[in-house]
């Protein structure tokens, strides 16, 4: 099996070793995993991890098309007057457009537990439809929860900072509730 990955040709960039072939049975096109973008292929990294060239590769269930002039959410830039392979839309609001890359890379901070539509803020269809496309959603907490970035909002402030303080028993008297 290891010497037949060394001769499958990528049917992207042309090159040997391709190790990846796509998940529709009657397909026999290669490619390597980093030439998946390249070729438009999705890769649904959840369950039997399957991989599709861009003839068989799924596509999203909206039929919804971008107003002129609408731009990606995350980036501000316009995303194209119709759905193709890089330009995406939530599949529950079906107003939220915004391009492949840029939710890939909300998704990567977000984690599971964070990740949702940027709009409407619908994760139930939102998770299920970008795994599907193809949309890599790490297992874990958000990247701003890491290291206890947040941690001061959760302090309570003790001392007023106010240039005149007009509390009357002083700036350092500790308030026992609220």
């Amino acid at each position: 099996m290891e010497m037949l990955c060394f001769f499958q040709l990528c049917f992207v960039c042309g090159n040997r070793g391709a190790s990846i072939t796509c998940a529709e049975p009657s397909c026999d096109r290669s490619f390597h995993l980093p030439c998946a973008s390249n070729g438009e292929c999705v890769t649904q990294f959840f369950e039997d991890f399957r991989c599709f060239c861009r003839e068989h590769s799924p596509q999203q269930a909206v039929e919804a098309v971008p107003a002129q002039d609408t731009t990606c959410i995350v980036c501000m830039d316009p995303v194209g007057d119709s759905m193709s392979y890089s330009t995406m839309v939530c599949p529950a609001c079906q107003h939220t457009w915004f391009h492949r890359a840029c939710i890939q890379g909300q998704a990567l901070r977000a984690g599971f537990f964070c990740f949702q539509c940027p709009l409407c803020r619908d994760r139930d269809w939102f998770i299920t439809d970008m795994l599907t496309m193809g949309i890599r959603i790490p297992f874990r907490n958000a990247t701003w929860e890491d290291n206890g970035a947040y941690a001061s909002l959760g302090v309570r402030h003790r001392s007023c900072d106010a240039s005149d303080c007009l509390y009357p028993h002083g700036r350092e008297q500790a308030e026992e509730e609220g």
